[in-house]
């Protein structure tokens, strides 16, 4: 392998976010056909947002993951990134990387179906704490080149 293992990872969630992307369209464009929504009668500007409470929940569900997906995922992206730019990809950082992505694969499958709080907040807190761990390992490495501990 001539790069980092920490990117395996990182292709698995890409890979994810396009499942989430898929699963959307397939459930909103027929649900939008039976509401008599089309591209050409949507008014300018219009946004997937605004189909909130005209379309079923359920179905704004999985677009609701979609955006979630575009959002605190950026900075694991980038973490992961410096992670392995850094040479520490492997080990523990992978792993927690992997718990990154499991958590949050969780978290759509449990967003995009039940969307129970108590269920997703759990998940996405789990995620948020290897995210966090991500970034202190790489923060510590930091601060130790820069000779400050």
């Amino acid at each position: 392998m001539d790069y980092s293992p920490i990117l395996i990872p990182v292709v698995a969630l890409v890979a994810w976010s396009l499942v989430m992307f898929l699963w959307m369209l397939a459930v909103r464009l027929p649900a939008m056909q039976k509401a008599g929504i089309t591209l050409s009668s949507a008014p300018p500007g219009a946004r997937g947002s605004q189909l909130d409470g005209v379309v079923d929940d359920r179905v704004q569900w999985k677009s609701h993951n979609y955006n979630h997906l575009m959002e605190q995922p950026t900075l694991f992206y980038s973490i992961a990134i410096t992670l392995a730019l850094m040479g520490m990809g492997e080990g523990l950082n992978y792993w927690l990387a992997w718990g990154y992505v499991g958590f949050r694969v969780l978290h759509s499958i449990v967003q995009a179906t039940v969307n129970r709080l108590v269920y997703r907040t759990p998940l996405f807190m789990l995620a948020s704490l290897c995210l966090i761990a991500l970034t202190v390992h790489a923060v510590i490495r930091v601060l130790h080149d820069c000779g400050l501990i």
